[in-house]
């Protein structure tokens, strides 16, 4: 049985339906409170937590249970309550099925996992204990050592959702690597990949011929030394450590599905009247036709999309930086992470999008020196690449190798076009020479990559390009 515990209801679950889950343990349990009681836990005799509730939050985007969970939820907007049992622990396992379980049949809505469904009765739970604290004071943390904090995610997508995104500003604080470990079979959200950053911080998958291996690079991995580091070649040397690399990582089908990634930055004037955004909404429509379906600080992202929402979330939170993720809908997968920052130069936001496409669709290609007009005009572009490569059509991240993207275009934004000498930004050594985009006076530029799509000339290109805009 999973250690996560989700129940979808159309209806918010009530006190009294909390509450009646909650004793699915039997009313001599203990019941604490954690995050200024925005996660209520089971816990036992020494107060340590065996099954932490989350506040319900309430999903008005369409397909995001069926993106993040593989099941069908109750027609938007509908409540999602999860319960994270401790690990190790059976009864707690069983605990957080009941509290569901009882959840759905009081206020209707199912449980997920199906399997997960327990009885209605309650847990016999008596003389049950768990890790001591620190492990135990972060309800998203199953092991902690010197090095890393290590979550067990058994799910179809580890996603950043509240509890894992609770346990990287946990880990961070404390200056340790967060290691995730999840069965074969498992996917990683954008999102989730994009947070892990370096060593030690590693996405660590289950595997029955290897062991473990890093999702990511297909290292072979052992536990050593309090973390999952890789296995060195009994003939590796310090210039060639021969790190073995996972079987599963390598089988590799190439189903014609591809991705079309973009990652720019904006950087705004601080202004009261600055809606955050607008970039991004830009490209999408540019890109699609339509805005995103959704938005949200975690995954489910569960918000309709809003510009005007999101800056008031920045906008409260400033100086401190502000992240969140924008999804699309199911007709077109698409995914978003969006950082936005208080600098010197003013307020700057980083977009990293991506859409996947099927081996029967085209990708918008020729709509792009459109989407990079359209974002040095409005929306204050300072620079964007545009690649393409062979990867899921959901979008989600598989621990197999799926090679890198290839750079289409690069665009330049019209104050970094202007502060540069001469007419070094007008000509470059490229046989394809830049597209002026926007007004003569003042133009943003868009440097078409004319490497190969199939193969990896493209960066050569690019490569180049970047030495001659920096005066290499």
């Amino acid at each position: 049985m999973t250690k996560d515990v989700i129940a979808l209801t159309p209806r918010m679950p009530d006190p009294w339906a909390v509450l009646a889950g909650l004793l699915s343990g039997g009313p001599d349990k203990l019941v604490g409170t954690r995050g200024d009681g925005a996660v209520i836990q089971l816990c036992d005799a020494q107060g340590r937590p065996l099954v932490s509730v989350e506040a319900p939050l309430l999903v008005s985007v369409e397909g995001e249970a069926e993106r993040l969970l593989g099941t069908t939820a109750p027609p938007v907007p509908y409540w999602w309550t999860e319960a994270r049992a401790t690990t190790g622990v059976a009864e707690a396992e069983q605990l957080a099925g009941a509290f569901a379980t009882r959840l759905a049949a009081l206020v209707g809505g199912s449980a997920w996992p199906p399997d997960a469904a327990g009885s209605l009765a309650v847990v016999k739970s008596d003389g049950v204990s768990v890790a001591p604290e620190p492990a135990a004071a972060q309800p998203a943390i199953d092991v902690l050592t010197a090095k890393v904090a290590v979550v067990i995610q058994d799910r179809p997508v580890v996603a950043m959702t509240a509890w894992l995104s609770g346990a990287f500003r946990a880990a961070a604080e404390a200056g340790l690597g967060l290691q995730i470990v999840s069965p074969a079979g498992t996917t990683l959200s954008p999102v989730v990949r994009d947070a892990l950053g370096g060593w030690p911080s590693r996405w660590i998958v289950q595997d029955d011929r290897d062991g473990y291996y890093d999702g990511l690079t297909g290292a072979v991995l052992r536990w050593q030394d309090g973390a999952f580091d890789p296995v060195i070649s009994p003939d590796a040397t310090e210039d060639d450590p021969r790190t073995p690399v996972a079987a599963a990582y390598q089988e590799v089908h190439d189903t014609g599905e591809r991705q079309l990634g973009l990652t720019f930055r904006m950087v705004h004037p601080a202004d009261e009247r600055l809606v955050l955004g607008g970039g991004l909404e830009t490209v999408w429509r540019e890109l699609t036709g339509e805005p995103p379906a959704g938005w949200g600080t975690s995954e489910p992202a569960n918000l309709p999309w809003s510009p005007a929402r999101l800056t008031d979330v920045a906008h409260d939170r400033a100086p401190e930086p502000t992240w969140f993720v924008a999804v699309g809908n199911r007709s077109r997968p698409g995914i978003a992470t969006v950082r936005v920052t208080r600098t010197k130069a003013g307020v700057e936001e980083e977009v990293t999008l991506a859409f996947g496409y099927g081996a029967d669709e085209e990708p918008p290609l020729d709509a792009l020196p459109a989407a990079a007009e359209a974002l040095a005009a409005r929306h204050r572009l300072q620079s964007m690449l545009v690649q393409l490569r062979k990867a899921r059509r959901d979008v989600a991240v598989p621990p197999r190798f799926e090679g890198p993207g290839v750079p289409l275009a690069f665009v330049l934004g019209a104050e970094e076009v202007r502060a540069m000498p001469g007419d070094r930004a007008r000509r470059t050594p490229l046989s394809e020479q830049p597209v002026r985009l926007g007004p003569r006076t003042r133009p943003a530029l868009y440097y078409p990559l004319p490497g190969n799509p199939s193969d990896l000339a493209g960066w050569q290109d690019f490569e180049t390009l970047m030495r001659h805009l920096k005066g290499a």
